[in-house]
């Protein structure tokens, strides 16, 4: 049973965001921030989290870092001559990194894998999602290729990719998934918006899907998933899907936004950037391969005497539309 106060505070959490990306000052957009980030703490200290005052404490200290860096900017600029545009450069800047750490882009990443490990899945999925999207569409009035973003775009990616590597909690290996994908977007939005939200939209729809699949089986480290995989092939077809669709492999739903962010960049001429993304993003898409082969063949065993997990009818139904997915993007974008 959802309590009110967890239902009021999701409703003010949301509004906060809606303030943000409507809004036409600074101000008005730091408020939205700030009151997004004072609604979550009371959903993060709940007692069904693994840690939720570490996770809470660390969300709130970054967070509150973060909104004094973009309110110095912002405050900093009102003050400042158009003469000066040096000036103005690196108050550009600054107002940038406040904001991709608010989102948790690498280097600024280190807060974003430690919260996720504290709080269960629905929190993490409202980490994954939600709490991306104000702080890219404040990017969106400061986003311009410059060697600044370039550097952003390609640690995310690697760092993603390494960190990822040596990890058994499910909830970090999203949470680096997750890092991995903002480069993607953080690349897409540099030429187009509507890129940006198709691509967020389908990060996401696998995102709920996975997360729905582990919340649904109670896993948290891989060793559960191998073991609880084998109760049901369908929860296991539906993971697997799910997995290459959010790695990015050409059958699934997933290849498709970044079939687009890539035709975008190579358009633009962005020739270095595009190679450079898809390289390093092999090493995130090698330990997505290594889960889901071993889940598939190494550890595959017939375990009768598990209960095998009852499926909803909206829970097919998402999974059947990040399996074809695909073909119905091609046939609609097709000329």
């Amino acid at each position: 049973m959802l309590n009110f106060y967890k239902l009021m505070f999701f409703m003010t959490m949301m509004s906060g965001t809606l303030i943000t990306i409507s809004s036409y000052s600074w101000f008005s957009m730091w408020m939205g921030l700030e009151i997004n980030l004072l609604s979550i703490i009371p959903l993060m200290s709940d007692s069904k989290n693994l840690y939720p005052a570490e996770s809470a404490l660390k969300y709130f200290i970054t967070q509150a870092l973060a909104s004094n860096i973009l309110l110095f900017a912002i405050l900093s600029s009102l003050n400042l001559s158009e003469s000066l545009s040096m000036s103005h450069d690196y108050l550009t800047l600054i107002l940038n990194s406040a904001l991709l750490t608010k989102m948790g882009a690498a280097p600024f990443h280190a807060w974003f894998p430690e919260v996720m490990e504290g709080l269960n899945w629905n929190n993490s999925l409202i980490m994954l999602t939600w709490q991306k999207i104000a702080p890219m569409v404040l990017l969106f009035y400061n986003c311009y290729f410059s060697m600044f973003f370039l550097i952003i775009i390609l640690l995310s990616t690697v760092i993603s990719g390494i960190m990822g590597l040596n990890q058994t909690s499910l909830r970090k290996i999203m949470a680096y998934s997750s890092i991995n994908h903002i480069s993607w977007m953080l690349a897409s939005m540099l030429n187009s918006q509507s890129i940006w939200m198709f691509y967020f939209l389908v990060y996401s729809i696998i995102s709920i899907n996975i997360v729905w699949i582990f919340k649904k089986m109670e896993i948290f480290t891989l060793n559960q998933l191998y073991f609880s995989l084998n109760s049901s092939k369908l929860m296991k077809l539906f993971f697997l899907i799910n997995f290459l669709s959010l790695g990015g492999l050409p059958p699934f739903l997933g290849f498709f936004p970044k079939w687009l962010v890539i035709n975008n960049l190579l358009q633009n001429n962005f020739y270095l950037m595009g190679t450079l993304l898809i390289i390093f993003t092999l090493i995130t898409l090698f330990f997505y391969l290594r889960i889901t082969f071993t889940s598939l063949m190494i550890n595959f065993s017939e375990n009768l005497c598990l209960k095998s997990p009852t499926f909803s009818l909206s829970m097919v139904f998402f999974n059947f539309f990040a399996l074809s997915g695909l073909l119905f993007c091609t046939m609609m974008f097709s000329t």
